[in-house]
């Protein structure tokens, strides 16, 4: 399974390969930070990035601002995904009233663009007995008919750190419910090797939402940098609550006993095992520089083996099968 385009939704066929900007709004602010970001976006472009997911939430548009630069240099070469949830404004509810028409304008600004490809509702809140959640429903499919978004997107279960299975099953039952209601054309989630496995009605998220004809984003292949190292994976290791944190690093552990510590061959194991899932998933990577970017495309080598496919499947089972917490 190579890197040649895959169909996503309807209409959209993209690379593989894509990069999510989520970092984009955290970098270092002002015109060093800007360039930064942006030959980063452009070095992705190069290795051959045709799809970019951001967000309204990242960096309160900054993001998508240095998306919409990008995409005035690359004016046919990008299929952009954006996201809509966590901002409410002065609105009672990020899905209240005209919330979701506003924030898409907005986004649409940022991005300098009349459409974008995928529009994830992020969160899976609908206000007291769900009241948003019928509207929100109708509000998708029309802008999708007027032609504002290409393809209805709805992220996947999610559970906070230091979930257990009772209040994941919750999540992923929630997750159903609301599935059923919007009807998405994709699902975006976080996929790593990690991460709890998603149930959705006795079956993974990815068989899923392949058997009701739905693409899939896969998020965070790297978990957040852990698989790497580095000043994220500090940071993210410190917010976690002492348990949480030693249950991570143990499995940390685990995978570097198993598989050693070198950072690339990590990287590539970890990212064509997500390519390699399934022939209707995408998968995005987080990066901060340009040299992140490029080591990622370039360090991704031939398919794996079977055999390595089987091992890693393996072990990211018997990792994933105790008491820990799921990255977010």
């Amino acid at each position: 399974m190579g890197l040649e385009p895959r169909q996503l939704a309807r209409g959209l066929w993209t690379r593989p390969l894509g990069l999510h900007c989520a970092r984009l709004g955290d970098s270092v602010t002002g015109r060093d930070g800007d360039a930064r970001s942006l030959a980063a976006l452009r070095r992705g472009i190069e290795c051959g990035a045709t799809l970019v997911d951001t967000s309204d939430s990242y960096g309160h548009g900054r993001s998508e601002r240095l998306v919409g630069r990008l995409l005035r240099e690359f004016p046919e070469a990008l299929h952009l995904v954006s996201k809509v949830g966590h901002l409410r404004g002065s609105a009672p509810h990020p899905y209240a009233g005209k919330r979701i028409q506003h924030q898409l304008e907005q986004t649409l600004d940022n991005l300098y663009t009349d459409r974008v490809d995928v529009y994830v509702l992020d969160s899976h809140d609908f206000g007291p007995q769900d009241r948003y959640l019928d509207l929100v429903a109708e509000q998708m499919r029309t802008l999708r008919e007027l032609e504002y978004i290409g393809a209805v997107g709805l992220r996947g279960p999610h559970a906070p750190y230091g979930a257990g299975p009772t209040e994941r099953k919750a999540a992923e039952d929630r997750f159903a419910a609301v599935f059923r209601a919007i009807r998405p054309d994709v699902v975006w989630t976080r996929c790593n090797v990690l991460l709890p496995v998603s149930q959705v009605e006795g079956e993974d998220l990815v068989a899923f939402t392949r058997r009701h004809g739905v693409g899939l984003i896969l998020a965070s292949p790297l978990a957040h940098g852990l698989l790497v190292g580095g000043t994220g994976a500090d940071r993210l290791l410190s917010g976690l609550a002492g348990s949480a944190r030693d249950t991570v690093c143990g499995r940390l552990a685990a995978l570097h006993q198993r598989f050693g510590d070198a950072p690339r061959w990590l990287v590539r194991m970890a990212l064509r095992w997500c390519l390699q899932r399934a022939a209707h998933a995408v998968t995005v990577i987080g990066f901060s520089t340009a040299q992140q970017v490029e080591e990622a495309f370039t360090g991704l080598g031939p398919p794996l083996s079977e055999e390595e496919l089987r091992v890693w499947e393996e072990f990211s089972v018997t990792l994933r099968s105790g008491e820990s917490p799921a990255l977010s």
